[in-house]
């Protein structure tokens, strides 16, 4: 269950993007706040300014006014070494398009992040521990028979399994989800979300997804809708 404490908060962002004499101003002074251990869903056609904000949260992208706090913490003015800091250990990401390296094996990609985290001769002393966690995280989602698959040799389903175990691979406290059902059919996509919500369950992970899928959002604890750049509303889940 969702608790009381606030862990990440957008507050009056706005994004505008400049291209040449052509202003387009994707988000409008748009607040929004994620509980630990909620799950919360963004709904809203395309354009609506949902993938921005996640972007913006997941500090992917910067606002270009307003304020994006992190367990009380101003983030929003952070340089890009330091953002990058905080995504590799606090933030874990799930998009639409899975995108793991072709060339690297289900267990390989799962281990990347914490590789880039560690970098260095720091790496070496923690590969074995490193390696036990992607497989526990593997056999977690359900592909402990398929570590040393390629991607090419997995079904849709199975790559975003593993891209969520690599998203899990440094233990997130938010876990951004960008479409993550939208390359998949129907089954498969309840599927996906039905891991989602007992990772959610199980660890008080706090989920964030943007969908177009109506029956995706419905089962998050509160479903925002935005248009136009606003957020219109939130309605708790019944």
């Amino acid at each position: 269950m969702p608790s009381d404490t606030i862990i990440i908060e957008a507050k009056n962002i706005t994004r505008r993007f400049e291209m040449g004499d052509a202003v387009l101003d994707v988000l409008k002074g748009v607040d929004f706040a994620l509980k630990e251990g909620e799950m919360a869903a963004i709904s809203g056609s395309s354009g609506a300014g949902k993938s921005t904000l996640l972007h913006i949260l997941g500090l992917l992208d910067s606002p270009t006014s307003g304020q994006i706090l992190y367990k009380c913490k101003d983030l929003t003015a952070l340089d890009a070494e330091r953002a990058s800091k905080v995504r590799n250990k606090e933030f874990g990401f799930v998009f639409q398009f899975f995108h793991l390296l072709p060339e690297f094996t289900a267990l390989e990609n799962v281990m990347l992040p914490a590789r880039l985290g560690s970098g260095g001769f720091s790496w070496l002393g923690k590969a074995g521990s490193v390696e036990q966690r992607a497989k526990e995280l593997l056999d977690r989602v359900g592909l402990g028979a398929r570590l040393v698959h390629l991607p090419t040799q997995l079904s849709g389903g199975e790559r975003q399994r593993v891209a969520i175990a690599r998203a899990l691979m440094n233990s997130p406290k938010v876990l951004f989800c960008d479409e993550p059902t939208g390359n998949l059919d129907s089954q498969t996509a309840q599927s996906i979300f039905q891991l989602l919500r007992e990772l959610n369950r199980e660890s008080g992970l706090a989920v964030l997804i943007v969908t177009h899928d109506g029956a995706v959002a419905a089962q998050a604890d509160t479903r925002y809708v935005m248009r136009d750049g606003l957020m219109l509303s939130a309605v708790a889940v019944q």
